[in-house]
This record gives C-alpha cells, sequence and structure tokens, in this order.
C-alpha cells in the first residue's frame, strides 16, 4: 500500500503542532516526532478528514485512536532517553506506538484486540519514510495487558506506559518494571481518569505522582481475546 502524505497534510500537522504547544506540551523532541508522522495514516479512511484534529476518533473493535494531546502528555509523562526499553499496553492503531518508536525507544506493545493487532503489524510493514535512521523495530505481542509481557527474555522495561483506562494498577505490570523506571497509567473505574506517574525506587516502594484528567476506553480484564 502506497502512504500519502501531501502538502496539505503536512500544513495541517503543523497546525496540530502548534496548538499542542499553544496547550503546554513543552517537549520539543515530542513535537518533532508528531511533526513527523502523519496521523492520518493509522485513521479510518471515512475519517481522514477529521485526522488532525484534537480528538479520539474510533479505529473499530470498539476502540479508539488517542487525542493529539493526550498522545504529547503521555509520551512528555514518560520522560524517556533514546534506547531505553518501553512497554505500551493497548498498541490499537498504533500512533501511539510510531511516536514511541520514532523517539528512538526500544517498544515492545501489547494488544489484544486480534484484527487490532493484525492491522498494526501490516501498517508498520508500510512505514519505510520514517524508517531512515532508527535502529530497533518495535517488538508486537497478542496478549493480554494486565499481564504485560510474559517472555522472560524481555523485560524489566525502563518505562511503561498504557493507553486504556485501567480501574486497578495492574501487579504484573510493576513486577516488569525496573527500579528506578516509571509506568504513566490512567486510572479510573468510572468515565474519567487520573493520569499517574508511578517511579519504582526498589523491589517494594513506589513513589505516585498524581496529573490531569482524561477519558480513555476501558482496559479489558478477564475475557477472551478478540478475533
Amino acid at each position: 500500500m502506497q502512504l500519502q502524505d501531501t502538502s496539505l497534510d503536512q500544513g495541517q500537522r503543523a497546525a496540530m503542532v502548534r496548538a499542542l504547544r499553544d496547550k503546554g506540551i513543552q517537549d520539543e523532541r515530542v513535537l518533532q516526532v508528531m511533526n513527523r508522522i502523519p496521523r492520518h495514516w493509522f485513521v479510518d479512511t471515512a475519517l481522514l478528514g477529521h485526522a488532525y484534529e484534537d480528538a479520539a476518533l474510533p479505529i473499530g473493535c470498539e476502540q479508539t485512536i488517542s487525542q493529539p494531546f493526550t498522545v504529547a502528555y503521555q509520551t512528555q509523562l514518560l520522560a524517556a532517553a533514546p534506547g531505553m526499553t518501553v512497554l505500551e499496553i493497548g498498541t490499537g492503531s498504533a500512533y501511539q506506538t510510531a511516536v514511541l518508536w520514532a523517539l528512538g525507544y526500544k517498544v515492545f506493545t501489547i494488544e489484544r484486540q486480534k484484527g487490532l493487532y493484525d492491522e498494526a503489524k501490516r501498517r508498520f510493514a508500510s512505514l519505510a519514510s520514517i524508517r531512515q535512521g532508527l535502529c530497533y523495530q518495535p517488538r508486537f505481542f497478542l496478549g493480554d495487558g494486565y499481564e504485560g509481557v510474559t517472555w522472560n527474555d524481555f523485560g524489566p522495561f525502563d518505562r511503561i506506559l498504557v493507553t486504556c483506562g485501567a480501574p486497578f494498577v495492574p501487579p504484573k505490570l510493576l513486577a516488569q518494571l525496573k527500579v528506578g523506571g516509571s509506568m504513566i497509567i490512567p486510572i479510573g473505574g468510572g468515565a474519567v481518569q487520573s493520569m499517574l506517574r508511578i517511579v519504582k525506587q526498589d523491589a517494594d516502594n513506589y513513589v505516585t505522582e498524581q496529573y490531569d484528567d482524561f477519558r480513555f476506553v476501558p482496559m479489558l480484564q478477564d475475557v477472551n481475546f478478540k478475533h
């Protein structure tokens, strides 16, 4: 599939980035990467006209692509350095995956919806134009986000980023976080979740910081994988 990125797309993306800066996103690396990655490649063709609006959009399987501000906010809060390992819970459209990847992180991403998982892998095979200079390829897993990556070869991780609203902090994710590492996770059982950053001080102690409120699709638990 030939992916197009016209001057109109690029202009809309630049305007999106300016709006993100106006809303308080200060990490220039995050802004530069989001100016580089065509968000319209990650949305349904019927919604292309809305790709650069600051809005969540449906992507199938009752899931959404997060609004650009949410992606930028979580990525900035992650405060990772190139080469760090990042576990993403909730691949979805893989737009957030692409942002993490383009920042030079070693990305491991989990999706429980097989349709989204398959589409994300296909999509990444077409991203040649933003692959130049990137040393690592994302690793995709079909699995339960509450379990994390169950293959010991890959963890523990420097950072964990959860892109769906969890009713509680999954203990198995905490166990897969390196000492000194941090997890960004929206917590709340209702329609609104509070963004938390949890820093692992040692095997048994954590520091939790609370940030702004957001709206995410729920992090599913104890249901079969959807095919």
